[in-house]
């Protein structure tokens, strides 16, 4: 069953739910948009990720008796206001974005839709799982693409940010590229491959190395990866390694691979693989870890570094570098007498300024089943489902795009009621529309380093609305 996180919100949450109770507005309706700002480390693309755990939550959430009794402690809420919690549940509506989606700017991940003290109440839920979990799975996307599409293994369970962090992150880190993890709780909970190999400790646990490579070869004779820094990579354990897969060889068994965790990455694995090649073990992969990220696997892409398998920890379950996404949730639309009449938020900064109403996203494909660009647009908008479109830049009124190709709404709507109303993908599928959709991608947008800005633009209907919300709002006083 899982865990009821009622209380896990923002206190101001519940302080706004007290006054809506108190004010009389709790059937009013509300739509929020759940969204980011900006793509961390200066990147191209984001991967949404985190949707079927943040439902999970939504629908679960209830007040026990002992929530009420807490906050009945802090001697803040009326006792009326604590009586209607008991019957809390979440009721509305959410429209998103499937997992494993590209995501950009200004794009809703989620739509809200319920009465304001519901939609308020799971902002802090829904921001803290979809932020991170979408933050992490691009991580690994940026990895897995750096690598040339390679093979990723996320190791980062022991630098995770705790239990619930170790989790999520390796559940992100499939959805983002990762083939599998070592993290044996997130294989048993979600399905993901499990993969292991031994530390320096068990090496050193011997009386020599080649005793520690026999034994553990005859342990795990059919998946044999060998650690070979312990000592000296090349004078040593390479060697070491060496021998003994020619003596499963004369078993009829081989040699997986052997792992580098030390020391000059690129010098060592052109080093170690003409070594193998020259004792006829061709087969036998290289292992690579020691602190990769995204930028120094590219790095060693264009040295020519032989590394097959690329096991990458702590920069990937932390996304360090930018450890943070800064998702956000505002309110878009507001009920007055049974009309839904857009909201906007003004600020002197203009990528605050928020996109009013109840809107859809839609992609557009080429005939070549590329990306070319998104558009916003109110709702009940007419857009074609094939042909051109002419949208406006978010920010810069002057700019404007026609972007031509096949339309697809990408707002689905997976809540109806409170109730889920359709069959969420299953993990592994989230990981193959990530794969699909990060083909889709032009390379130019997926270069780690300044990074061509995919287009996002805004239609006609939802341009002129918010040129007018705008300029219904008063002018900022001159200081």
């Amino acid at each position: 069953m899982t865990e009821n996180l009622a209380l896990l919100t923002d206190f101001y949450e519940l302080t706004m739910m007290g006054g809506y109770h108190a004010c009389h507005k709790i059937d009013q309706r509300a739509v929020f948009d759940l969204y980011f700002r900006k793509i961390p480390e200066q990147g191209g693309f984001c991967l949404a990720a985190g949707l079927q755990p943040a439902l999970e939550y939504l629908l679960s959430l209830r007040f026990t008796n002992d929530d009420l009794d807490y906050l009945r402690a802090q001697k803040l809420f009326p006792e009326g206001f604590l009586d209607w919690l008991k019957d809390f549940r979440f009721r509305g509506n959410v429209y998103a974005l499937p997992e494993g989606s590209l995501v950009f700017p200004g794009e809703p991940l989620l739509r809200v839709e319920g009465t304001l003290p519901e939609t308020q109440l799971v902002e802090s839920l829904l921001l803290n799982v979809i932020n991170f979990q979408t933050l992490i799975a691009t991580k690994s996307a940026r990895v897995f693409e750096a690598s040339g599409q390679g093979v990723i293994l996320e190791f980062g369970l022991r630098r995770a940010q705790g239990v619930n962090g170790a989790m999520a992150a390796s559940r992100a880190g499939y959805v983002g590229g990762a083939v599998a993890t070592s993290n044996t709780m997130a294989g048993k909970k979600y399905g993901i491959p499990v993969k292991g190999t031994m530390a320096h400790a068990w090496v050193m646990s011997f009386s020599s190395e080649l005793e520690a490579f026999r034994q553990y070869a005859a342990t795990y004779p059919n998946d044999c990866t060998l650690l070979v820094d312990t000592y000296d990579t090349l004078l040593s354990g390479v060697p070491n390694a060496i021998q003994v897969g020619l003596e499963q060889r004369e078993k009829g068994l081989s040699l997986r691979a052997i792992r580098l965790d030390s020391g000059d990455l690129a010098y060592l694995s052109k080093q170690a693989r003409a070594m193998l090649d020259q004792a006829g073990l061709t087969e036998s992969q290289i292992v690579a870890s020691s602190d990769l990220d995204e930028f120094l696997i590219a790095d060693l892409r264009a040295q020519g570094a032989r590394i097959d398998v690329w096991g990458v920890g702590t920069n990937l379950v932390t996304s360090k570098g930018e450890p943070a996404l800064g998702g956000v949730y505002k309110l878009v639309a507001a009920d007055e007498d049974g009309i839904m009449v857009p909201r906007i938020k003004v600020s002197s900064n203009p990528a605050k300024i928020t996109l009013p109403g109840i809107k859809q996203l839609y992609r557009c494909f080429g005939s070549d089943q590329m990306v070319h660009g998104d558009v916003l647009a109110m709702h009940d908008e007419s857009v074609p489902s094939q042909g051109a479109m002419r949208s406006h830049h978010p920010l810069y009124a002057h700019i404007r795009q026609d972007v031509s190709g096949r339309w697809e709404p990408m707002l689905m709507q997976v809540v109806k009621a409170g109730e889920l109303c359709c069959e969420l993908p299953s993990l592994h599928e989230a990981r193959q529309r990530s794969l699909t959709s990060l083909a889709s991608l032009r390379a130019e947008h997926k270069r780690l380093v300044n990074p061509d800005i995919y287009w996002v633009g805004l239609s006609e209907g939802l341009f002129q609305l918010r040129r007018e919300l705008l300029s219904r709002t008063p002018a900022p006083k001159q200081v």
